[in-house]
């Protein structure tokens, strides 16, 4: 009796010795050794039964399974990661259009847009702001159908003053119904480098600003 006393002891004693995993995890033979362990220790009149060893067994191999697989989610994630910076990287020089109406004027390039009208307008005005909010050149576009409208400003006022760099709030408006109606704009902006970081793909734009792959809506 002493005998087994004393091998139940160094199994234990083998189960619970520190494993040189380094991340506080159970492995696989550290778990084989606790259940051997568990088993040779057990009380001989109450002996483990079939359902709850297999049972442990499940559970362990279903923690191992869901490891395996966030490891495999980790690869998938860092390949779709890498493919999105090689597709954005094709896009450098190149001018995207993003939602926005925050325009950058450098004083020379002519700022470029677009609005879409969802139902036909009997009018569309394209108003511009000054960082100030003064509102400098308002632009009638005229009656449009529903679809995508292009816009353009030159930096000039309505009194043809030539305005300097700076940034200007760009404001589309539509007459539908006898009620006037806010559209959103998209505006063009080039793509001077990309940056791949932790939330992903970002375009640095000419701009000196910033925008993720995701706000790209069309490429130029």
């Amino acid at each position: 009796m002493a005998v087994i006393e004393q091998s139940v002891l160094e199994n234990l004693n083998i189960a619970q010795r520190p494993q040189p995993k380094g991340n506080g995890e159970l492995g696989q033979k550290e778990f084989l050794k606790l259940m051997t362990a568990q088993m040779n220790n057990q009380d001989p009149m109450k002996p483990m039964q079939d359902g709850e060893f297999f049972s442990q067994i499940a559970q362990f191999s279903s923690v191992a399974g869901i490891q395996e697989l966030q490891g495999s989610f980790a690869q998938v994630a860092s390949a779709l990661q890498s493919n999105q910076a090689l597709q954005a990287s094709t896009m450098v020089g190149r001018t995207v259009m993003i939602p926005s109406n925050e325009a950058v004027f450098d004083g020379q390039t002519l700022v470029s847009g677009k609005v879409s009208v969802a139902n036909a307008t009997s009018d569309l005005t394209i108003n511009i702001y000054d960082k100030s909010g003064q509102l400098v050149r308002s632009q009638q576009m005229g009656s449009q159908r529903s679809g995508v409208v292009d816009f353009s400003w030159d930096g000039r006022t309505d009194d043809g003053e030539q305005l300097g760099a700076g940034n200007y709030t760009i404001e589309a408006i539509a007459q539908t119904g006898g009620e006037s109606i806010e559209l959103g704009t998209l505006l063009a902006e080039k793509v001077e480098s990309v940056t791949l970081g932790n939330d992903g793909v970002t375009l640095d734009l000419a701009s000196d600003r910033s925008v993720p792959l995701s706000g790209v809506k069309q490429v130029m």
